[in-house]
């Protein structure tokens, strides 16, 4: 594929079929970020600063990137071509935003789920600095929330309890996408993958491959 001086280069990821229909996108995606509303509504400020599965991060500032790249890719995806400015995910502090922060993931979640249904599932979104298929791009955030759903669920002890069919689909993208580069201390996204069980059920399996410890408990540390 061809790309022109002024347009981001393109990612080459696939997704499952399942991703390019935008009713059964939507209907996976949907429930992951209402739950997700309900977890960082339910964080407290005595919890700010405890651990979570990813060592980089406490409750705090994991809170912070989920809303900040949240509201990120609500942009994208109403916007997949970039005609217009889009929020800094990495400055988004969520001690500084006086919304209610639960409302904040909604209406994300709205305008994702609108995006979706509208289209851009038949097109591709300019997603940081490259262009993706709508349905990768897709399947990128629904397996990001997922995960990170689950860390900041776990770290405040909250329920996480995502459909299978989300977490099967998410996983067969994340395997199509994750190359060993993007692994490690030096910059990798993901840490090394935690052996789980094959007939583990389908979340515990993702967050294996995502290097997480589907038992972790506090002091326990993966990355992504």
């Amino acid at each position: 594929m061809t790309t022109t001086a002024d347009e981001p280069p393109y990612f080459p990821a696939t997704a499952p079929a399942v991703l390019a229909d935008a009713d059964t996108a939507a209907a996976l995606l949907d429930p992951v970020l209402r739950q997700l509303a309900d977890v960082v509504g339910g964080v407290t400020p005595e919890q700010s600063g405890d651990p979570t599965p990813c060592a980089r991060y406490d409750v705090a500032t994991l809170r912070d990137h989920v809303l900040g790249w949240l509201q990120f890719f609500a942009a994208a995806f109403a916007d997949p071509g970039r005609a217009g400015p889009r929020p800094d995910p990495d400055t988004y502090r969520a001690a500084d935003d006086d919304r209610d922060l639960a409302d904040v993931v909604r209406r994300s979640a709205d305008t994702l789920r609108d995006a979706v249904r509208g289209g851009v599932l038949d097109g591709q979104v300019v997603v940081s600095q490259s262009r993706m298929d709508g349905p990768a791009a897709l399947g990128m955030v629904l397996g990001e929330y997922l995960v990170h759903g689950w860390d900041l669920a776990v770290a405040v002890g909250a329920p996480w309890t995502p459909r299978e069919q989300a977490c099967e689909n998410a996983l067969e993208f994340f395997r199509g996408m994750v190359l060993p580069e993007y692994r490690g201390d030096e910059g990798g996204f993901f840490g090394e993958e935690v052996a789980v069980a094959p007939d583990a059920p389908a979340l515990d399996r993702l967050l294996g491959f995502a290097g997480r410890r589907p038992d972790w408990a506090r002091g326990s540390a993966t990355r992504m």
